[in-house]
């Protein structure tokens, strides 16, 4: 078993206090790998804020019981939380349900094994296009952009003609089917000379329209053992600002699943 040398901190204290509260499986097999010595370390290394350290002891608590529940449920933590080594969090998470399908927390490990199958799926990149998909692409982007420009000549053009809906002389209209009825009468000239349309207004040189702010927010979803602290750190905001994105937030009912407003940092 092999983990990654780095260990990213803070996204996961809060979760490694729940697990310190006393959120481990339950039952009386639990109960003897809690007292194991090098299970005792782990969670004292936890509480220290050591987590390298504590994922050495759960490790060698894994050695001296391959079986231990409660160490692949420790080391899952640590390693979707700390390491963000989520291949490893599955394998431990996996292992933890067969040692207890029918724990308490079963339910909530299979979703932090969900979680972290999609923060994986996040790291595969799509396939590249292929050369006939390429050109279609191509071929649609020319035509979007004559169709741009087409649109942008005639609203120049009726602008300048003072909302008259007359065709531009640049475009060609669609052909039309012959109406029947009386031929109608072309208009009789007359002495005025006609007035050339007058181009659309440019902007005033070094002026930049005002663009709209966009109001940088975000969704998150509550993990595991999350505290709105270890969120707000984890997408540098201050809790001050995550807590008035949220009214009616209770810090200490936070829910797994609930999902939060990120606000701009």
């Amino acid at each position: 078993m092999s983990f990654v040398p780095k260990i990213f901190c803070g996204s996961a204290l809060a979760a490694l206090c729940l697990a310190g509260g006393g959120c481990l499986p339950s039952g009386s097999n639990s109960l003897e790998e809690q007292r194991e010595p090098h299970f005792l370390t782990g969670k004292s290394r936890v509480n220290s804020m050591d987590y390298e350290g504590a994922a050495e002891a759960f490790e060698k608590a894994l050695e001296v019981n391959p079986r231990s529940a409660a160490a692949h449920f420790e080391l899952g933590l640590l390693c979707e939380n700390n390491r963000q080594d989520f291949a490893a969090a599955i394998y431990h998470f996996d292992r933890y349900l067969k040692l207890r399908p029918q724990d308490e927390y079963a339910e909530v490990v299979q979703q932090r094994i969900v979680a972290c199958k999609q923060e994986l799926a996040k790291s595969v990149s799509l396939a590249p296009l292929s050369q006939s998909m390429q050109k279609e692409l191509e071929r649609y982007s020319a035509e979007n952009r004559d169709l741009k420009q087409k649109l942008e000549a005639w609203q120049a053009y009726y602008t300048a003609n003072g909302g008259q809906g007359t065709t531009p002389p640049n475009l060609t209209p669609a052909p039309r089917p012959p109406t029947p009825g009386p031929v109608p009468v072309p208009p009789q000239p007359t002495s005025q000379t006609p007035t050339p349309p007058r181009p659309a207004p440019n902007p005033t040189p070094g002026t930049t329209p005002p663009k709209p702010q966009k109001i940088l927010t975000r969704s998150y979803v509550v993990k595991q053992g999350e505290t709105p602290a270890s969120i707000a750190r984890k997408y540098g905001v201050k809790l001050d600002a995550l807590l008035a994105a949220n009214p009616g937030l209770n810090p200490s009912r936070l829910r797994i699943g609930q999902t939060l407003v990120i606000p701009a940092p």
